[in-house]
């Protein structure tokens, strides 16, 4: 979990989600729809994006999840968070993680996406406060900041 081993119990119905925010401790990714559609839970799986209420908990096991909680060190926000909060792509905050754990996948995968490329790899993330055009601003940064210094 973000690096460290983690051992915790997990029932058989209990979402990753669940056991993230009520057995870990980390609320970051959020409860919204439980049904994968909104992004609000998303978090990295050995590598690839998933919603976490869509993953059983006991199907963690053993691998690799990243959640928005890793990509602070300390006080310091990571490139992805800066650019979210200067471009003011934080409305009410509830979608943002997911947001910032998608972008974080997307620019993994590739570092200059065209604004067509980013509008595909962030279409499950739903966000109710904004018109999307500073949120496409601030992938746009975190790709600058990131890569094209």
């Amino acid at each position: 979990m973000n690096g460290d081993e983690r051992e915790t119990e997990a029932a058989d119905h209990e979402s990753l989600l669940t056991v993230l925010r009520d057995n870990l401790g980390l609320p970051g990714s959020k409860n919204a729809c439980e049904q994968g559609e909104c992004g609000s839970c998303s978090v990295i799986m050995d590598g690839d994006l998933v919603c976490a209420c869509l993953v059983l908990g006991a199907a963690a096991a053993g691998r690799s999840v990243q959640t928005v909680e890793s990509f602070t060190d300390g006080d310091r926000l990571h490139p992805i968070q800066r650019a979210f909060v200067d471009a003011g792509a934080v409305q009410c905050g509830f979608c943002t993680p997911g947001l910032i754990v998608a972008t974080y996948s997307l620019l993994k995968r590739n570092p200059e996406p065209s604004e067509q490329e980013v509008r595909e790899a962030l279409s499950g993330n739903i966000c109710r406060c904004t018109g999307y055009g500073k949120i496409l601003e601030a992938v746009d940064r975190a790709s600058s900041a990131m890569y094209r210094r």
